[in-house]
């Protein structure tokens, strides 16, 4: 898979992690498969239904960490993503580790999240070296 590829996955995956993404039906829409299915951290199961239905509020944005982002192709449009995710908490440091994985289709409209599960794990150290995640957005 090339380089573009994951770049490109990179920054939708981590898209999802703005704020105001989740809280935005038409970007949920485009990002997100009509078979979209999650197992969350949490264990809940989610479906794109479900999210859209339960669009949150205005809250309080949590600031995530996100690291060591490997793409695997399983067919010419079909790729699983997996990577490790943690909140930033208010001094900085990471907490609530999770191991990442998706499933991205390529449909004609551009690359859409069909699969995601979060899987709680152990703490690990933050990758200085990552680059940096879009720059989120003020409110």
């Amino acid at each position: 898979m090339s380089d573009d590829a994951l770049t490109t996955l990179r920054a939708l995956e981590c898209e999802l992690h703005q704020p105001c993404v989740p809280g935005s039906r038409q970007r949920l829409v485009e990002l997100l498969h009509p078979e979209f299915q999650e197992f969350g951290r949490s264990g809940a199961t989610y479906t794109l239904a479900d999210l859209l239905e339960h669009l949150p509020a205005e809250s309080d944005p949590v600031e995530v960490h996100a690291q060591d982002f490997a793409v695997r192709k399983l067919s010419d449009a079909v790729v699983l993503l997996t990577y490790r995710s943690a909140h930033v908490n208010l001094s900085g440091a990471l907490e609530r580790h999770t191991l990442r994985s998706s499933i991205w289709l390529l449909e004609a409209s551009g690359w859409q999240m069909v699969f995601h599960q979060g899987t709680p794990t152990e703490a690990f150290a933050q990758n200085l070296n990552e680059p940096p995640l879009v720059p989120r957005a003020e409110s």
